[in-house]
């Protein structure tokens, strides 16, 4: 397949989790324009069901549904995978995520830091309880989208729930770097399993509102914000572009696992190509380490079925 035309989807099937808004949004319209079946996998499903309407408004036949899926609460995973009700997955993308503002540190219902809770355990816990269903889907893929913000972190592995010092931004992108290590780790494990489930990591850029267009009911930019990002529009983009390179490594075969995609122009905008990720996210003790925390948080383990 040639990504220059890249063809249809039907038949294929994708979850992908925070798909109600922003980037996670337009990979779903973009995968849905494509004749893909797309689940959105979302804590407010009536939020879900506003972005359904839409995609609809744009392309009238697509096909999707929503699920519920809460990544903060652990203990709610299963009903939400039993729900999803598929006997094939071609490839979940793990995109939802929250950033909070402020000094207050919150927790998630199992006692984690909400941050680290619901951008990295839910994910990881999401993905070993798909686990059997991407196994017997052939050439299934995991999708991990990571974000600019990890590129300056390190992990702190004694204290991965932020609890000696909490500061918002940093156990953010600590987050999203945990993900993005997950991602790398995942791919190494099922290679050496001889696995054909592959692990890509992806990362929108710099994504802005006021660069995305109007997307109602969900979204409307208005003249004032789309003339304000002009400026940016110079190094950043919207999160339509922001969403390509989740859609082309779910749709490229010649993507291959253990991969980091991103947006060619400084990793910041522009079209997706194949980046070299930094090492300290693909570092193998790290991950190891890492791994071993988060089946001892989680209680799972995505290879172990």
């Amino acid at each position: 397949m040639s990504w220059q035309s890249p063809g249809r989807a039907e038949g294929k099937t994708f979850l992908i989790t925070g798909a109600s808004a922003g980037i996670g949004y337009f990979a779903a319209e973009q995968l849905a324009a494509r004749g893909a079946t797309v689940v959105l996998g979302c804590r407010d499903v009536a939020k879900a069901g506003v972005a359904i309407q839409a995609i609809r408004s744009r392309v009238p036949d697509a096909r999707l549904r929503s699920v519920r899926v809460d990544l903060a609460d652990l203990s709610s995973l299963p009903a939400a995978v039993d729900a999803l009700g598929v006997d094939r997955l071609d490839a979940v993308v793990l995109n939802a995520g929250i950033l909070l503002s402020g000094p207050e540190r919150y927790v998630s219902p199992q006692g984690y830091e909400l941050m680290f809770a619901t951008n990295y355990l839910g994910h990881f816990a999401l993905v070993a309880h798909l686990a059997p269903v991407l196994a017997s889907t052939a050439n299934s893929r995991v999708i991990t989208v990571g974000s600019y913000a990890a590129r300056t972190e390190r992990l702190d592995l004694t204290d991965l729930q932020s609890e000696r010092d909490y500061r918002s931004k940093r156990t953010y992108g600590r987050s999203k770097l945990a993900q993005m290590s997950f991602g790398f780790e995942l791919d190494r494990r099922l290679r050496a399993r001889g696995e054909h489930t592959a692990s890509v990591i992806v990362h929108p850029g710099g994504a802005l509102d006021s660069l995305t267009p109007s997307r109602p009911p969900l979204f409307a930019r208005t003249t004032a914000q789309r003339l304000r990002g002009l400026p940016a529009g110079l190094v950043l983009h919207g999160k339509h572009a922001g969403a390509e390179p989740i859609t082309r490594a779910a749709l490229d075969q010649e993507i291959t696992g253990g991969q980091l995609w991103g947006p060619r122009v400084f990793g910041l905008r522009g079209k997706p190509h194949g980046e070299t990720p930094h090492p300290h996210m693909t570092d193998l003790s790290v991950a190891t380490e890492l791994w071993t925390a988060t089946t001892a948080l989680t209680g799972l383990d995505p290879l172990d079925r």
